[in-house]
């Protein structure tokens, strides 16, 4: 009798232990991250972006510098108009970010080139912004819907951003995407390029992760820049 017992004890044993193996996995809830600015992209309704990567859509870094938009002045003042003389300070940050996320290069280009002379350019640039002006671009992007991410790189001008920027974004609809504004600047810091930014593209998704410089350091932050575009495309932030 006790034989039987035992017997029938081990039966439902082996039983209970073939049931718990075939139970499907708990979901795996480790590797979630916390990212307020992000937006779903991929269509699922988790309310979690992915992360930036090749597999998710093309990258784009697009950007506005004075020296792709002045014809340059024999007499060009090198010392007080250095970010002039290529590369400038926004096109050598823009193709530093181009290398570490293999992305699509786009320079934002007027019809109309502003002065290579620093006083005159800012003169120009403070006109336009007084006419909340939209200066005219060569081109637009192509193949917009292919990009999942964009990075989108500017100068501080008269504490705001250049109008072509602004004419950049009207014509180009972003909505959708992952923005992530790298800057360079004086002493005014962002001041209120990212709002003008956002108002310009209301159904952007403007990350607050922002690389920011001072001009005169721009040329000595490929490590910065590389470093924090790197730690965007790896989704560690």
């Amino acid at each position: 009798m006790k034989r039987k017992v035992i017997t029938m004890l081990c039966v439902c044993a082996a039983l209970f232990a073939a049931g718990c193996s075939s139970a499907p996995n708990a979901p795996d809830t480790g590797n979630s991250r916390e990212n307020t600015e992000a937006v779903d992209v991929s269509g699922n309704d988790t309310g979690e972006a992915p992360a930036v990567t090749a597999e998710n859509g093309k990258i784009l870094v697009a950007y506005f510098s004075w020296a792709d938009n002045a014809v340059l002045e024999d007499d060009v003042d090198a010392v007080s108009s250095p970010s002039v003389i290529p590369p400038g300070n926004v096109q050598q940050l823009a193709g530093w970010v181009q290398e570490e996320t293999g992305g699509d290069l786009f320079t934002i280009r007027v019809t109309d080139p502003y002065p290579s002379d620093w006083d005159e350019c800012l003169e120009r640039a403070n006109e336009e912004r007084s006419e909340n002006a939209r200066p005219e671009l060569e081109e637009r992007v192509e193949n917009l819907d292919e990009y999942d991410t964009v990075f989108l790189g500017y100068p501080n001008w008269w504490y705001g951003v250049p109008m072509p920027l602004l004419t950049f974004l009207e014509e180009n609809d972003l909505s959708g995407k992952r923005v992530f504004l790298f800057c360079s600047h004086g002493t005014g810091g962002l001041a209120q390029s990212v709002e003008l930014i956002t108002d310009a593209a209301p159904d952007t998704v403007i990350s607050d992760n922002i690389f920011d410089c001072y001009e005169e350091e721009a040329s000595s932050s490929q490590e910065e820049i590389r470093s924090w575009a790197e730690d965007i495309i790896s989704g560690n932030m």
